[in-house]
């Protein structure tokens, strides 16, 4: 099992080139199931989860093919043809799905064209249970005849699905794009009220409507769609991953040097924008993209809580603890998302942080340093917390299990190398 080795201390300079959003890529793919005609995605990301959706939508029938993989060393961004012209299976199996919750993504459009769907219940980071309960409720206003099965979904609209007005209790990310897809099909108009916002929706949004739908709403927390018979092909660029250019953010100021985020932009991650500039991190709009350095009055603590869209993003937190960690007087964040997102908590205390859990927040005292120790990742963003962590700590980190941040984070450690950091993969 890979592990990454950090000899941290070293302050980080250069430019770092963002890649696609995984979160909208995997979502983007999904939704080729929806027209028989060639979806065409460019800028996807080199990731294990694209690889994980690829199989999955290769096993239901879709003819992939793939270009731009030799393209600067195969670091450039991928583009993929996704033809679904002759779908062999509706089903997602067990074996594929478990590795990623995000393959669910996949119900609304195979019930919505094909009129019946059977979707192993996902598994993914141990992050909280995230059930899918409002997906199905969701479906089933739209007249789904829904089952759950021997640890499967079995969804069956034989008349197809129709238009309904859909409120959602509490925001769902996956929830609202797994209905937006499966809308896109439905007969009349679809109404969700408290959609989420986040650009990776207002992304899939976008792929749909250049594919023929007709969606209104987009960014807002009320979407209108109204059905079609069938959708076409089209092409799209993935929108650049915000949570990527947050992370190499933080990296620039937790080591205390100054970094280009080529395709960055601070419209994307305003909530980051603002803590970090609570924190002492300065923030410049360049031709390329956005810089990143520390202020010269150094770090200091902030309190945060996760939110929804706009609000800051649960997939930032632990990189911000990493910062905070190491950040003059004390810090309050609180996850107000997932039950079960501090398991980074002792590793990072193991390398020397000072962090109290009290519920669903953490008290972080900043310590004048961190140190070297073998540490453990448990979720993908953890395991970048503990890389951020070890760029900073003296002596020599050793990050195992890190096939988690290959799920999420492309070539991390050539990117930071590039930018002086002193890390590698040691292969076992």
């Amino acid at each position: 099992m890979d592990k990454i080795v950090i000899r941290g201390g070293k302050p980080l300079h250069g430019a770092i080139p963002i890649g696609g959003a995984k979160n909208s890529a995997l979502k983007l793919m999904a939704a080729s199931l929806l027209s028989p005609e060639t979806l065409t995605l460019t800028n996807l990301p080199h990731l294990v989860d694209i690889t994980t959706m690829a199989h999955l939508l290769a096993e239901l029938g879709v003819r992939i093919a793939m270009d731009g993989s030799a393209a600067n060393g195969g670091h450039a961004g991928r583009a993929f043809n996704l033809t679904a012209d002759t779908i062999t299976s509706t089903t997602a199996p067990y074996d594929l799905v478990r590795k990623m919750r995000a393959s669910v993504l996949v119900l609304g459009p195979l019930l919505a064209r094909f009129g019946e769907a059977r979707v192993s219940l996902p598994g993914g980071c141990a992050i909280g249970t995230r059930p899918v309960d409002l997906h199905l409720k969701a479906l089933a206003q739209m007249g789904a005849e829904i089952d759950l099965r021997e640890g499967y979904i079995e969804a069956k609209a034989p008349n197809g699905l129709k238009g309904a007005h859909v409120i959602f209790p509490v925001v769902t990310v996956g929830g609202t794009e797994n209905l937006l897809m499966a809308a896109t099909l439905a007969e009349g108009e679809t109404i969700i009220t408290n959609a989420a916002r986040e650009p990776e929706v207002s992304d899939l949004a976008a792929c749909l409507t250049a594919m023929g739908a007709q969606i209104e709403g987009a960014g807002t927390d009320t979407l209108r769609i109204v059905g079609r018979r069938e959708l076409h092909g089209a092409e799209h660029a993935v929108i650049v991953d915000r949570i990527e250019l947050g992370t190499y953010a933080i990296a620039a100021a937790i080591t205390g040097g100054s970094l280009e985020l080529l395709g960055g932009r601070l419209d994307l991650i305003q909530a980051v924008v603002d803590a970090l500039h609570g924190a002492g991190v300065d923030f410049d709009e360049t031709p390329g993209g956005i810089r990143v350095s520390r202020t010269r009055n150094g770090l200091r603590g902030i309190d945060v809580m996760t939110e929804p869209y706009p609000g800051f993003p649960t997939d930032m937190q632990a990189q911000l603890m990493a910062l905070m960690s190491v950040a003059e007087g004390a810090s309050m964040i609180t996850e107000s998302i997932f039950e079960n997102r501090f398991m980074h908590v002792p590793e990072l205390c193991r390398m020397g942080a000072n962090i109290n859990v009290h519920g669903s927040s953490a008290i972080v005292r900043g310590v004048d340093h961190l140190s070297s120790a073998p540490v453990m990742a448990t979720d993908l963003r953890a395991s970048v917390s503990l890389v951020l962590a070890g760029l900073v700590a003296r002596g020599e980190t050793m990050v195992n299990r890190v096939y988690h941040l290959d799920r999420g984070y492309e070539r991390l450690e050539d990117k930071l190398a590039a930018c002086g950091a002193d890390i590698e993969r040691v292969r076992t």
